[in-house]
């Protein structure tokens, strides 16, 4: 297992070592957090254990969240769509989770999210006692003292999101809607392997990455020898995370097409298939034509394709299939492959069955 190495400790060693922070500098770590927690609840990921001690600070002074071994995803929705696992640290654990009647992982974690800006701006906690018992009855009750030194801004921050009602406590619109958390704010963008920014859910992009890119944006990634040893199925660990075999939704093969020549053949190719493409930023979206009277086809399907150039002269093509119709998925990488690929005897790399019974002389 390979992990980021954060060099910068834990944001709860750099408050007990230095105290309470700047209203400035707190704000800067509370806007990251913020940005970094909402991304993770677009994700269907709630953290359910966010304190300083799982906020690492870079070399830079920005922040990483860590320690998502308590989180959720939605498959642990109960059937009134609430979670319903009591846990996270005391003096961070929201009052809903207390009451055992099931909770709203994302307004859970902006409760925790809330304690932390406390403590990142008064150096202490704001429920704490020796006794559980006792501090989980302040914890129900929201009994704290918001410190009138700190800014009017700061103070109605924390007080709406400290606010014990799940129900009227402050989302994370409208902490990034307050006058407060906006000085200054530059939110950040994190950039998706396969969705990029299309929120829809219907499509993913086609990735065009390079050092160059030609006229239409359309560039290859240059791929290395480690990328390439991790190509082989043998080495593919993306079976021990996932459902589904990682030889149903991914295959690769070889061309001896210029990178410039395989986007628009792609394209072309798609496009006869009936499927619709968008250029932005760079990348391609496919998705399927539909009118906008019907509903999503339940044939909808959502792919990548990835361009790896090995030589001048031989390229990798990779198309991952993310969501929707397997049939579907196989005619398209079968015509792909049966149009663009370098040999048709070939075998096609990382995967472990023919796309159709016509075309297995490419799997």
């Amino acid at each position: 297992m390979v992990l980021e190495y954060v060099n910068g400790g834990e944001l709860f060693d750099k408050i007990s070592s230095k105290g309470k922070l700047s209203e400035k500098e707190g704000r800067r770590l509370f806007q990251q957090l913020i940005d970094a927690v909402s991304y993770c609840h677009d994700k269907g990921v709630y953290h359910r254990d966010l304190k300083p001690e799982n906020v690492l600070v870079d070399a830079k002074g920005n922040i990483k969240i860590s320690d998502f071994g308590l989180s959720a995803l939605p498959q642990h929705l109960g059937n009134d769509g609430l979670l319903h696992t009591t846990c996270g640290s005391p003096n961070y654990i929201a009052p809903e989770i207390l009451s055992n009647r099931g909770y709203d992982g994302a307004r859970s974690d902006i409760w925790s999210c809330g304690v932390i800006l406390y403590v990142i701006l008064t150096g202490y906690l704001p429920f704490d006692d020796r006794n559980l018992a006792v501090l989980y009855q302040k914890i129900v009750r929201g009994d704290t003292k918001i410190p009138r030194w700190l800014s009017p801004g700061a103070q109605n921050i924390l007080r709406r999101i400290l606010d014990p009602n799940p129900v009227t406590r402050m989302n994370v619109a409208g902490i990034k809607a307050d006058d407060w958390f906006k000085q200054d704010y530059a939110p950040v963008f994190p950039k998706d392997d396969d969705d990029g920014d299309d929120s829809s859910g219907d499509s993913l992009p086609v990735k065009e990455q390079n050092n160059v890119s030609d006229e239409n944006g359309a560039s290859p990634t240059h791929i290395n020898a480690f990328r390439l040893i991790g190509m082989s199925s043998s080495l593919d660990l993306s079976g021990f995370f996932e459902k589904e075999d990682v030889s149903e939704r991914k295959v690769r093969f070889t061309s001896d097409h210029s990178p410039k020549e395989l986007f628009e053949k792609i394209v072309d190719i798609v496009t006869e298939m009936g499927l619709q493409v968008q250029k932005g930023n760079g990348k391609l979206k496919v998705t399927q034509k539909q009118d906008r009277w019907s509903s999503k086809s339940a044939a909808s399907l959502s792919l990548a394709t990835e361009v790896f150039e090995l030589t001048p002269s031989l390229c990798v093509v990779e198309l991952r299939k993310s969501e929707g119709d397997s049939s579907l998925y196989w005619k398209v990488c079968a015509r792909l492959s049966e149009d663009l690929g370098a040999s048709k005897g070939e075998q096609l790399l990382g995967t472990k069955k023919s796309l159709t019974p016509e075309a297995s002389s490419y799997t």
